[in-house]
């Protein structure tokens, strides 16, 4: 992969270690893919929407980590929805083959969401 995407990682703040997991396999010299991390890494201020927003907007992406915590992780609900709103393209994974929600809000809407795997996300990458 000659450069890196640009990704945001949107996860719900109690699934945290679901993000490090990620962002350490694409550090991993055998995996197939790397990225750049932009996701939120600390609790903003008021103004944390206006901030967020802009990095989104800098973003080739938005890859979100879908659990049972998803449904009412306000945050994530609000960076999910704000891609759309930016035309940023969005793929979801799930963070849990075995433990996935029933069912998910309405900015899930539009989402395709795969199976946690190297290749689903190597494949997702290279089209953006």
């Amino acid at each position: 992969m000659a450069n890196k995407n640009r990704i945001f990682i949107s996860f719900a703040i109690e699934d945290e270690t679901l993000r490090d997991f990620l962002v350490g396999q694409a550090r991993n010299e055998k995996s197939p893919f790397k990225f750049v991390d932009m996701s939120v890494k600390k609790p903003w201020d008021s103004s944390w929407k206006t901030k967020c927003r802009t990095k989104i907007k800098g973003c080739d992406g938005v890859l979100i980590i879908v659990t049972k915590s998803s449904k009412k992780a306000d945050g994530q609900l609000w960076e999910i929805k704000c891609a759309k709103e930016e035309g940023i393209p969005r793929r979801g994974i799930w963070g849990y083959n075995d433990d996935k929600p029933a069912t998910l809000p309405s900015e899930f809407d539009g989402v395709r969401i795969v199976k946690w795997t190297w290749t689903n996300i190597k494949n997702w990458l290279d089209t953006l």
